[in-house]
């Protein structure tokens, strides 16, 4: 498969039911990556068909808007992977191990992690909110078939995006955007996260609380949001690849309905902007000292 970012070798299964990954190539000379793994919002028929709560407890599992979120720093340049595959159907910020048995059938009865034990594993099972998601159980060969046409191609297009920014920059940012519930931070509207302190270099994640700060508004570190697996599996910052989560408060781009967008839907977009063009500035400096040498 030929990628944007150069050839990506897929191991795919011959029937593909789901969108590729969106690829926006990078255009400006910046070593900057968005990542948006959640904003999906297209259901086929037969997800809906298992859906035993319906749709709206399907979209309440989605970062709404995000993807447009990111339209000023894509109009400026900035390259970005985005996942049109709703994470109802799975989640690729989710390791490929963290499954729960309640979302696959004929699989180990014991969940793998967490996340997984309270329904939010690669195959979502269930919500607070709406309880069980499914009326059946998915099969393994399904589970294989989305982790072949979904998950894996869209980390491998991540790490070829960064990759090849690596190797012209010896710096590189990947920015990892989600949405969060409102008040899910009490005190904050943007809460980053950058594995406390494993996915990137301290000073990187002290910039974009400053970027998002001068921006007006309020910042949190890894609380209760400290990253997910895609942070986790690309960040790092010991070669020179940084990655950060930043979890946007709902309540601060959307309307009242929780679905369209708000009154500060902008100004939210030109805080991510600023994020990923004044981060690229410093990363792109930094490297010309050490090509000087």
């Amino acid at each position: 498969m030929l990628s944007a970012f150069g050839t990506v070798r897929l191991n795919l299964l011959p029937m593909n039911p789901y969108p590729p990954a969106i690829v926006h190539p990078p255009r400006a000379s910046l070593p900057v990556l968005l990542s948006v793994p959640h904003s999906g919002r297209d259901y086929d028929a037969g997800i809906l068909a298992n859906a035993s709560q319906g749709r709206l407890a399907l979209e309440a599992l989605e970062d709404p808007l995000v993807d447009r979120l990111a339209w000023r720093a894509i109009s400026a340049g900035i390259g970005a992977v985005v996942q049109p595959v709703p994470r109802a159907v799975i989640d690729c910020n989710r390791d490929e191990e963290e499954v729960d048995p309640a979302a696959i059938r004929n699989i180990s009865p014991a969940p793998v992690g967490p996340r997984a034990r309270h329904g939010l594993g690669l195959i979502p099972s269930r919500t607070h909110r709406h309880g069980a998601l499914w009326r059946q159980p998915i099969d393994r060969a399904e589970l294989a078939r989305r982790v072949d046409q979904v998950h894996r191609p869209y980390h491998a297009l991540i790490a070829a995006g960064l990759a090849d920014m690596a190797a012209r920059f010896g710096e590189v940012v990947l920015v990892d955007c989600h949405s969060m519930p409102t008040r899910a931070a009490p005190n904050a509207d943007v809460v980053i996260g950058d594995r406390n302190g494993s996915s990137a270099s301290g000073w990187l994640t002290a910039e974009v609380a400053r970027i998002v700060r001068s921006e007006g508004f309020r910042t949190a570190l890894n609380d209760p949001y400290a990253g997910g697996a895609i942070v986790a599996r690309h960040g790092r910052p010991e070669l020179g690849v940084h990655a950060i989560q930043l979890e946007i408060d709902r309540g601060c781009y959307l309307d009242r309905d929780g679905r369209t967008a708000g009154a500060e839907f902008d100004r939210i977009a030109r805080m991510l902007e600023q994020v990923a063009l004044q981060l690229g500035d410093m990363l792109s400096d930094r490297a010309f000292p050490i090509a000087a040498e």
